[in-house]
C-alpha cells in the first residue's frame, strides 16, 4: 500500500495530528518465480483409439493427449484374428478403444477377450462402443472438413481449407476417414482436455499425423523384459513414489542420453517399433559415424546443450489454443524458439549429404525469427513475473503506456485529494486516506471513531457510506466519484488491453505452430542419435551392417552391453547363423558357463542394429530379421492364472506359430519345469518341428542341460543343426570357466560344482554326486550305511530319553499304552 502523509492545515483537535494520505491494496505475495528451465508437471498422457473393422481391413486412428494430436493408419489387411490391431494395442496402450456397436463375429471376440484380461489392469482399456451412424462415410467427412484446428490459418477460404486438409488426411482410405469421424465424435461427447471449459471451446487439435507398422521387426513384450531392453524399478525417493517408476538398469537406460523430454519419448518409440527399412536404419547410422569423429566432437558437445532448452512446445501450444497461458510458457518458448534457430545455423555449416542436417537447415525457416522476434519486442519477462501475469514491454501501445504513467504517478495526486478531502470533515477525524481498489474505483478511508458504535453512527454528511473493514470506514465522495469518471479503473483497463495484446501475439505464434512442430520432430530426432553417439563413443560399439540377402546374422567378438559394465572383465563371442548351414544352434555345457548370457548378447545386437544403433561387436552384419522370438525367463504373475510350465509353454507356443525363415528364435532350457523324460521330449518335438522346415527353418538358439538331447540321437544329424559347447577346464576338483564359445558338445553339466560354489554342505554335494553317478550308470541306489546309523541312534536316544522321564509310581500309569504308541514305532524305524 502506497502511503504519503500530509499535515493538514489547521490545528488538529484530538490527541494527535491529523493525516491525510493516499494509498493501494498491497498487492497478493507474488511466489517465487520458477526458472525458465523448469517444466509444469504435465499430467498423464492419455491415448484414445478408434478402430473399424471390415472386409479384412483396419482403419485405425488415435489421440494423444500429451501433445494434442490425432494419428491415423492408413487402411491396412489384417488377419482374422486381428493380429495387427493387437500389435497397435501393445504398443500405444490406449486408455479407451472406441469402435462402432454393428461388428462382425470376429470383432466381437476380439473386443471380449480384450475386456477379459483383469490381468492388464490397471492399463486395461476402456471399451467404448458408438451407434454405428456416428461412423457414416459422409458424416464423418463432414466432422474432419468443419473442425477447429489451429494449425490452418483463418485467412483460408473453404476450398482452400479441404485442399490443405486433402494434402494431410488420404480421403480415399475410407475406414480410416470413418475412424477419424467416430474419433472425433467420441472426442467432443467426452471433452477430452477441455471437461471443464465452457461447451463454445473446442477439443485442442494441433495437427495429423500419419503412422505405419511396416517393415517393423515383431518382438513382443516377453523378449523386451527377458533381454532387459526396459526395466522399471521402484522409485527411491519418498516425494516420487506416487509419480511413478524409474528406470532401472536396462539398454533403455545405458543408452538414453537424451537432453529433452521428447528426445527420451522418440528414443522409446524406436526401441517399440525396430525396423527392416535399410534406408531409415542407414541414415540414422550415418548421424552417429559423423558425431564419432573426433573432429566434430565439440560441434556435438554444443548441440546438445542447445538441445537442452528445447522444451514441450505442444503443452504451450494446447494452453494457448485454451487460452490458458502461464507466465513461464512464454520465456519457455522464446528459448525453444532462439535454440531451435542455433539448431539451425549449426546444421548450415555441416555436410548437407546427411538427411537430418538438411531437413534441418531446411525446415527451420523464418518464421522461427518472426515468432522470436515477436515474443522479444512485446513480452515484459521481468515485469511478467514480478506482476505473476503477461505484461507487456514500453513503446507496444502508446495508451498503455500512457496509462501505466498514470497510475505511477497516482499516489501523489491521491495524496493532495485527501488533503483537501481531510479539510471537509469532522475535527475529530484524525486522518483519512484516498484509495483505490481495482473493480472498485476510489474511495474515501477513514479510522473508526470511539463513539462509532452502531452502523447509523457510520453515516457522514455528504458521503455514501461503503463498508467497514479493519477498523476502517470506506466512503464515496463527490471527490472520488470525479476521479472514477476521470480515470477510469486503471487497472483493469491496463490488464484487459494487455491480454488483448496477448491473444493477438498467441495467434500470431498459433498460426505458425506447424513449424514449431517440426521443430520438436526434428530436434528430439537429433537429440536421440546425439545420445546414441555418445553412448558408442563410451562404450565402444561400432557400426553395424546391413545385408538383405543374408538370412540370418553375423556377429564378430560380440558383447553383452549390459554385463561388460557389470562383471571386472568380459569375454567376447562370436555367432553366425546365415545361409542354410547351422541354423539350428544347440548349445550345452556346465551351469553357469555363460549359455543365457551368449543367447542374450545375440538378441541384444540384433535388437540394436534394428534400432539404428551402433552395436557391442567388432564387425556385425545383419540380415533379413522379421521377428526375435524368446523363452528365456519365466515372466510368473499370480494375476495369469497359469503355472510355470504353461507360461513357457505359451512363449514356445508364440515362436512355433509365428516364426518364419527370417526369424530369431532363442531358447534357453525349455522342459525344465515339467517332468524329466515329458521335458526332454517336448524340447526334441518342438527342434524336429523346425528342422522338417528344411532351409526355411527359422534361426535357431537353443541353450539346455538335456545331455540326453545329444546322446539318445533325438535329433536328426544334418547340416540344419551344430552343437555348440562353453569351453571349460577340469583342474583337480575345480572346474575353471572360460566363458568361450566353440564346436562341440559338453560330457556333464558339472551341477555338483556350481552346488559347491553355491555354499551347499560338502556331504550333500558328494552324495549328490554319487546318487547322479549312480543313475547315469543303471545301477541301484542304496542308502548311505553312515547315514543311516546316525539315524538309528538318534531314535534310540530318543527313546532312552522319553522312558527315563516316566515316573514308575504314578498309578495312571500304563505302560502297555507306552509301548504301543513310543516304543514299537521306533523300534521299527530302528530295524
Amino acid at each position: 500500500m502506497a502511503s504519503v502523509g500530509a499535515t493538514p492545515g489547521r490545528t488538529p483537535q484530538g490527541p494527535g495530528p491529523r493525516e491525510a494520505s493516499a494509498s493501494f491494496p498491497s498487492p497478493a505475495p507474488v511466489p517465487e518465480p520458477r526458472g525458465a528451465e523448469e517444466e509444469d508437471e504435465e499430467e498423464p498422457a492419455e491415448i484414445h483409439l478408434c478402430v473399424l473393422w471390415s472386409s479384412g481391413y483396419l482403419g485405425i486412428a488415435y489421440y494423444d493427449t500429451s501433445d494434442s494430436t490425432i494419428y491415423f493408419m492408413p487402411d491396412a489387411p489384417d488377419h482374422e484374428s486381428l493380429q495387427l490391431l493387437q500389435r497397435v494395442l501393445d504398443e500405444i496402450d490406449p486408455q479407451s478403444v472406441v469402435t462402432s456397436a454393428k461388428q462382425d463375429e470376429n470383432m466381437t471376440r476380439f473386443l471380449g477377450k480384450l475386456a477379459s484380461q483383469e490381468h492388464r489392469e490397471p492399463k486395461r482399456p476402456e471399451i467404448i462402443l458408438l451407434p454405428s451412424v456416428d461412423f457414416g462415410l459422409e458424416i464423418s467427412k463432414q466432422r474432419l472438413l468443419s473442425g477447429n484446428y489451429s494449425f490452418i490459418p483463418d485467412s483460408m477460404t473453404a476450398t482452400e481449407k479441404i485442399l490443405f486438409l486433402s494434402s494431410i488426411i488420404p480421403f480415399d482410405c475410407l475406414l480410416t476417414v470413418r475412424a477419424l469421424g467416430g474419433l472425433l465424435k467420441f472426442l467432443g461427447r467426452r471433452r477430452i482436455g477441455v471437461e471443464l471449459e465452457d461447451y463454445n471451446v473446442s477439443i485442442p487439435i494441433l495437427g495429423f499425423k500419419k503412422f505405419a507398422l511396416t517393415h517393423l521387426v515383431s518382438i513382443d513384450q516377453d523378449t523386451y523384459s527377458v533381454l532387459q531392453i526396459f526395466k522399471s524399478e521402484p522409485h527411491p525417493s519418498v516425494y516420487k513414489v506416487a509419480s511413478g517408476l524409474k528406470e532401472g538398469l536396462s539398454l533403455f537406460g545405458i543408452l538414453n542420453r537424451c537432453r529433452c523430454k521428447w528426445g527420451e519419448k522418440l528414443l522409446r518409440l524406436w526401441f517399440t517399433r525396430p525396423t527392416q527399412d535399410l534406408e531409415e536404419l542407414n541414415s540414422r547410422l550415418d548421424v552417429i559415424q559423423f558425431f564419432l569423429l573426433p573432429q566434430n566432437l565439440d560441434m556435438a558437445q554444443m548441440l546438445h546443450r542447445l538441445l537442452g532448452h528445447i522444451k514441450n512446445v505442444p503443452l504451450i501450444l494446447k494452453r494457448m489454443k485454451l487460452s490458458h497461458t502461464k507466465v513461464s510458457d512464454w520465456q519457455v518458448l522464446y528459448k525453444t524458439v532462439y535454440s531451435a534457430l542455433g539448431l539451425r545455423d549449426a546444421c548450415r555449416s555441416l555436410p548437407q549429404s546427411i538427411q537430418l542436417f538438411r531437413d534441418i537447415a531446411q525446415e527451420f525457416s523464418d518464421d522461427l525469427h518472426h515468432i522470436a522476434s515477436l515474443i522479444g519486442k512485446v513480452v515484459d519477462f521481468e515485469g511478467s513475473l514480478a506482476e505473476n501475469r503477461f505484461t507487456v514491454l514500453p513503446n507496444i501501445d502508446p495508451e498503455i503506456d500512457e496509462k501505466k504513467r498514470r497510475l505511477t504517478g497516482l499516489p501523489s495526486f491521491l495524496t493532495e485529494v485527501a488533503r483537501k478531502e481531510l479539510e471537509n470533515l469532522d475535527p475529530r477525524i484524525p486522518s483519512c486516506s484516498v484509495i483505490y481498489i481495482p473493480l472498485i474505483g476510489f474511495l474515501l478511508c477513514i479510522p473508526r471513531l470511539p463513539s462509532m458504535v452502531e452502523t447509523s453512527d457510520f453515516e457522514i454528511e455528504g458521503l455514501d457510506f461503503m463498508f467497514l473493514s479493519e477498523e476502517k470506514l470506506h466512503y464515496r465522495s463527490a471527490r472520488t466519484k470525479e476521479l472514477d469518471a476521470l480515470l477510469g479503473d486503471l487497472h483493469c483497463d491496463i490488464r484487459d488491453q494487455e491480454t488483448l495484446l496477448m491473444y493477438q501475439l498467441q495467434c500470431q505464434v498459433l498460426a505458425r505452430a506447424a513449424v514449431l512442430t517440426q521443430v520438436l520432430d526434428l530436434a528430439s530426432r537429433l537429440d536421440v542419435l546425439l545420445a546414441l553417439a555418445s553412448a558408442a563413443r563410451d562404450y565402444g560399439y561400432s557400426r553395424p551392417r546391413y545385408s538383405p540377402r543374408l538370412l540370418g546374422v553375423r556377429i564378430q567378438n560380440g558383447r553383452h552391453p549390459l554385463m561388460e559394465l557389470c562383471a571386472r572383465t568380459f569375454v567376447p563371442n562370436s555367432a553366425e547363423c546365415g545361409g542354410y548351414k547351422g541354423r539350428v544352434k544347440v548349445i550345452t555345457g556346465p551351469n553357469s558357463s555363460g549359455k543365457s548370457i551368449y543367447l542374450k548378447q545375440v538378441g541384444l545386437i540384433t535388437f540394436m542394429a534394428l534400432v539404428g544403433s551402433f552395436v557391442p561387436a567388432e564387425e556385425a552384419e545383419i540380415g533379413a530379421v522379421d521377428a526375435i522370438f524368446t523363452r528365456i525367463h519365466s515372466c510368473e504373475s499370480i494375476s495369469l492364472g497359469l503355472s510355470t510350465f504353461m507360461i513357457d509353454l505359451n512363449q514356445v507356443a508364440k515362436a512355433v506359430n509365428n516364426a518364419t525363415e527370417r526369424s530369431l528364435v532363442l531358447i534357453d532350457e525349455f522342459g525344465k519345469g515339467t517332468n524329466t523324460v515329458d521335458g526332454l521330449a517336448l524340447l526334441a518335438a518342438v527342434i524336429r518341428h523346425w528342422l522338417a522346415l528344411g532351409p526355411t527353418c527359422p534361426h535357431i538358439f537353443v541353450a539346455t542341460n538335456f545331455l540326453s538331447l545329444i546322446q539318445l540321437q533325438l535329433l536328426p544329424q544334418g547340416p540344419l543343426v551344430q552343437y555348440l559347447t562353453m569351453e571349460t577346464c577340469e583342474d583337480g576338483n575345480d572346474l575353471v570357466f572360460f566363458y568361450q564359445v566353440c564346436e562341440g558338445v559338453a560330457n556333464a553339466s558339472h551341477a555338483s560344482h556350481t552346488a559347491a560354489q553355491a555354499g551347499l554342505p560338502e556331504k550333500l554335494v558328494a552324495r549328490g554326486k554319487e546318487v547322479s553317478d549312480l543313475i547315469c550308470s543303471g545301477k541301484p541306489i542304496k542308502p548311505v550305511k553312515e547315514l543311516l546309523k546316525e539315524k538309528q541312534m538318534e531314535n534310540c536316544q530318543m527313546l532312552v530319553d522319553k522312558f527315563l522321564k516316566l515316573d514308575l509310581e504314578d498309578p495312571s500309569l500304563d505302560l502297555d499304552i507306552f509301548m504301543r504308541q513310543e516304543v514299537l514305532p521306533a523300534a521299527a524305524t530302528v530295524l
